[in-house]
């Protein structure tokens, strides 16, 4: 490969690796505040912590709407919201110009994805298909917490092809497509055709401004909110969809290109060098303070309006709004739960099956079949030990199967067990998957 290749192959790759780092970064948060909220949650603070999230009323009042809510609603319904629309920001991107822009690209984690998403439900549904009281938690075991999984991968450094880390963020990506999709089909309470209409004509418009080449963010923002959110909420859909939806209305394209950009910035840069009088080491003269202001706008131009608000909110994402979650789910009181009875209760079985067992049949058995039928290609860097042990950590559900559990049960007694379940699972699939790719011999393409 020639030094230029080699050059563009670098530089197509840089973004994965960025969004890697800080989803390693995110996980290693995440442990340490879910640690905290059990540490809390049955300590001496245990009953001030349990009000603080449930006792705690919030109240937002507009001209046009108006919430009173506890503040977990407001964490589950409103903070979740912002962290399904980064998920919608990165699952448009990748789809339009990343990982999943081909077809052939595509096919490889989303086969894997597929298996590793239908599987774990399979199992659940099987063990708790007696069980009316366990079976509305079916998809709990479908989900995957990239965050975490990435984490672990870091501990195993040089260990771990790239390959596989960027298998398992596009799987990931495509998990929470189906995540989004099982939320806003099965999860859903009667449905009020008026705010739904309402929503999606309000979604409608933003595709319209899209088309438009509207590039006003704050009205994206603000439309999405009043008459996107807010009206779903209404109807019965959970709220979080609303992000989502928002977020593939955004415009991905620049206004400038690169020429042109390099171009205009040159002459403001001329511009700003050429006029030093009146300078001073205050303040700017006129000709100087409009080269700049020319400068912010050709930069604005440059970048996508999607990429823009994408690394704006990434790490506000990742590092309060995620560890806020955790922290506020994260707490069980285990003295509620008959920790002896847990082996044998089928939910628990379901989840913890599901997440352990099911991910790794569904993923491994479903690149095997397509690769046997010669419909995909494993990369000749990643070996089956290398995608054994990614299947395990495909397994740490937690994030995102906390969040299902609590809109399958809604505060059910059953809410602790299904939490206990996901975390023991969790556990048990990060450690097996980071053994599995410990011991695993390197394999350099």
């Amino acid at each position: 490969m020639s030094e230029l290749q080699n050059s563009s192959l670098i530089e197509a790759i840089k973004p994965i690796f960025r969004f890697i780092k800080k989803e390693i970064n995110s996980g290693i948060v995440l442990i340490a505040v879910s640690i905290l909220a059990m540490i809390v949650a049955n300590s001496q603070w245990a009953k001030g912590y349990f009000e603080l999230f449930e006792d705690t009323y919030i109240s937002i009042d507009f001209h046009l709407w108006s919430l009173k809510k506890p503040l977990h609603y407001w964490i589950n319904d409103g903070l979740m919201a912002i962290f399904f629309f980064m998920i919608g920001l990165e699952v448009k991107r990748e789809v339009m110009i990343g990982e999943l822009s081909s077809f052939k690209k595509a096919l490889f984690p989303m086969v894997g994805a597929i298996g590793g998403m239908l599987v774990p439900a399979l199992i659940f549904f099987l063990i708790n298909i007696n069980n009316p009281t366990y079976i509305n938690g079916w998809a709990i075991p479908m989900a995957t917490d990239i965050a975490f999984a990435l984490g672990i991968l870091a501990l195993l450094r040089s260990q771990a092809p790239p390959e596989l880390k960027v298998f398992l963020t596009s799987l990931a990506i495509v998990d929470d497509i189906g995540a989004v999709l099982t939320i806003a089909v099965f999860y859903t309470d009667d449905i009020s055709l008026t705010y739904l209409l309402l929503a999606f004509g309000s979604w409608a418009f933003l595709l319209l401004l899209n088309t438009l080449r509207v590039r006003i963010t704050w009205l994206y923002i603000l439309i999405g909110i009043l008459a996107v959110w807010y009206p779903l909420l209404l109807s019965g859909v959970h709220a979080t969809v609303a992000g989502v939806m928002v977020a593939l209305a955004i415009p991905l394209r620049r206004a400038a290109h690169r020429d042109e950009f390099i171009s205009n910035v040159g002459a403001a840069l001329n511009n700003f060098k050429n006029n030093s009088e009146g300078e001073s080491i205050y303040t700017l003269n006129s000709n100087q303070y409009d080269a700049v202001e020319d400068i912010k706008e050709y930069s604005r131009k440059v970048s996508s309006p999607l990429q823009s608000m994408e690394h704006n909110i990434h790490e506000f994402t990742l590092y309060f709004i995620m560890p806020v979650f955790a922290f506020a789910n994260t707490g069980i009181q285990l003295s509620t739960i008959e920790l002896g009875e847990l082996a044998s209760n089928p939910l628990s079985q379901g989840i913890f099956l599901g997440l352990v067992a099911g991910k790794v049949i569904g993923i491994l058995g479903f690149v095997f079949i397509f690769q046997k039928l010669k419909i995909i290609n494993i990369p000749e860097s990643l070996s089956w030990r290398h995608l054994l042990g990614g299947s395990f950590l495909a397994g740490i559900g937690f994030t995102m199967s906390i969040f299902i559990s609590e809109l399958a049960f809604h505060g059910d007694d059953l809410i602790p067990i299904s939490k206990v379940s996901i975390l023991c699972a969790s556990i048990v699939a990060g450690v097996v998957g980071y053994l599995i790719l410990k011991t695993a011999p390197s394999k350099v393409p």
